[in-house]
């Protein structure tokens, strides 16, 4: 008769589980000695649990696949969390196995007792605690189902005397889990007003999120049929980017004028598929529809004039059959050639000369987007990297970015990359660092060893907590307690058995980016960019430009005039329309 630990493999893998990340010890040995037994999903043994969890989640992410990760009772476990805040917000379809103290101590404040329950119920769409053998395999279906259909993290809570425990059951594979694809259309009553309140609209512009991921084809062709500009959120970029006649950028901070001012210069704004949290980047007075399968989203970061539910896809479809043809084109074909001028000003502010004695952090990501794979696979960290990464490098649905943009969250990239490097063993894997954030799993290093996996790191590396820098500054702030004392990077990977290199002048960076993609297994190039560098927003306010005047004043009454200088020799050219 089989235990539970071997009835939850046996469910894991006919639900499709090829790869477990995580750290093995005392309540989850059970578990790992059953998974070993069963012989078909590879253990991958990181240094850490929260790069166990950031790897299965961008894992579950890009191969579509259900992830899944493992930590042992208390801090083991506790180690996840932050990771798997990361993959429940990209909507990461995970299995986080969270074992725990003996079922029989429950309760008496047993060392390494956690709640686990609250704590992880916040991070999962299913959070629940196996208490006997007779509930466990109706408990892991329920768990698979959520983390699949719902695409998001369920949390499976496993006392480890009970994973030892018998489970009498019988288990059909192909009755583990249930999916299919459901479209959602609203009633045609509310289509045919949404379609009236489009055709009235003198100036539409889309404003497509990743919620319209899968419905490519049928909003270019609602644009088509609107003469309508599409702008796209961040994370809507790989699919919305490429090749598209009507795409003229992003929006927010780290977007271009042509998709902010389109937005805020349109009569109707029309939103498919995306939940964007910046209320300021919302422009006022005009009119808002929005088109999303969460109910919730509709109106939730700003009123709107009309929502209805339903898939992007089906409702793009539908709507475009009921629009008549716009024929004005004016205002789409200026803010196309907008977007020509941001995407020249941001590829000429790359641009420097090789006696250049600072390297510029544009330049590092321009060549990385140049010199990578044609089906290249990018991992971004925190920081200013997240902003090099977005508008430097070239995507589509093959050349993927996975960047942490909606928990932000520092040291993600190289925990990531392994993930991505083991569901994608012959695609070249790239991770975009900044210093601070990949010195917090520096650790990881050794699983790239340990793994033999061939991911190239390129790390921005200012000496400083740069991102924060700027936040600082643009609060009138002068920059405090962000300043990093760093090692040569290059030296600690040659010291761990990976080929890394530093460089610290322009003139040697085209070749250093070269050598780092062309290694033969894990490499790193620690790259020493300026200190100096501004990200400036897609729109900047008499606000920004004040607090940025209260912060220059501050710097020099504190004797940083060298910092002032420098800043503005650097950026001067940026605030140059």
């Amino acid at each position: 008769m089989p235990r539970v630990a071997d009835v939850l493999i046996e469910m894991l893998v006919a639900a499709g589980v090829k790869r477990g990340y995580g750290i093995v010890g005392d309540s989850l040995n059970t578990i790992m000695d059953a998974m070993h037994k069963e012989g078909s999903i590879e253990w991958v043994h990181t240094r850490h649990e929260e790069t166990a969890a950031f790897a299965a989640g961008a894992d579950a992410d890009l191969s579509g696949q259900l992830g899944f990760c493992a930590g042992s009772s208390g801090p083991g476990s506790l180690h996840l969390l932050n990771g798997l805040y990361e993959s429940h917000r990209n909507r990461s379809p995970v299995i986080a196995l969270v074992t725990h103290i003996p079922s029989t101590e429950i309760g008496s404040n047993f060392p390494q007792e956690t709640d686990a329950i609250n704590l992880f119920r916040d991070c999962s769409f299913f959070c629940e605690q196996i208490f006997n053998p007779q509930q466990a395999v109706r408990m892991f279906r329920m768990a698979i189902q959520t983390a699949v259909n719902r695409r998001g993290v369920s949390v499976l809570i496993i006392p480890g005397d009970i994973a030892k425990q018998k489970c009498a059951v019988d288990i059909k594979p192909d009755r583990v889990v249930h999916k299919s694809e459901v479209s959602v259309l609203p009633e045609s009553d509310q289509l045919v007003t949404l379609a009236k309140m489009l055709d009235n609209s003198k100036r539409v512009a889309i404003y497509a999120g990743l919620g319209a991921a899968n419905a490519r084809d049928e909003v270019i062709t609602l644009a088509a049929k609107l003469q309508a500009p599409i702008v796209h959120t961040t994370r809507a970029k790989d699919f919305y980017a490429y090749d598209n006649p009507y795409d003229i950028g992003m929006t927010g901070l780290l977007g271009m004028r042509s998709g902010y001012e389109a937005i805020h210069n349109c009569t109707t704004l029309l939103m498919l598929g995306t939940d964007f949290a910046y209320p300021q980047f919302y422009p006022p007075g005009i009119k808002m529809l929005q088109v999303d399968t969460n109910a919730a989203n509709i109106g939730k970061r700003h009123p709107v004039d009309f929502g209805v539910i339903g898939d992007v896809k089906s409702v793009a479809r539908a709507l475009t059959d009921l629009l008549a043809q716009k024929e004005d084109n004016k205002f789409l074909e200026k803010y196309l050639a907008d977007y020509k001028k941001s995407l020249a000003k941001i590829a000429a502010e790359a641009e420097f000369g090789k006696d250049d004695k600072i390297i510029h952090p544009q330049s590092v990501a321009s060549l990385v987007n140049k010199y990578a794979d044609k089906d290249a696979l990018f991992l971004g960290d925190a920081g200013e990297s997240t902003v090099w990464s977005l508008r430097y490098l070239d995507t589509n649905p093959e050349r993927r970015a996975l960047i942490t943009l909606l928990h932000g969250t520092m040291g993600s990239a190289m925990p990531q990359a392994i993930g991505i490097k083991k569901a994608f063993p012959d695609r070249q894997v790239v991770a975009l660092c900044s210093d601070g954030s990949f010195s917090m799993l520096m650790g990881d290093l050794l699983t790239l060893v340990q793994e033999e996996l061939d991911i190239k790191i390129v790390l921005f590396n200012n000496s400083s907590l740069g991102f924060v820098e700027m936040e600082q500054r643009a609060e009138g702030l002068v920059d405090r307690y962000t300043k990093l004392v760093n090692p040569d990077f290059g030296k600690v990977a040659e010291a761990v058995g990976i080929k890394g290199q530093r460089i610290t002048l322009q003139s040697e960076l085209e070749e250093g980016i070269q050598w780092v993609l062309s290694q033969e297994g894990p490499a790193l190039l620690d790259v020493t960019t300026n200190t100096a560098e501004l990200v400036m927003p897609s729109h900047t306010t008499l606000e920004n430009v004040a607090k940025f005047g209260l912060y220059t004043s501050k710097a020099m009454l504190d004797g940083r005039m060298l910092d002032v200088y420098d800043m503005l020799k650097t950026n001067i050219n940026k605030f140059r329309p």
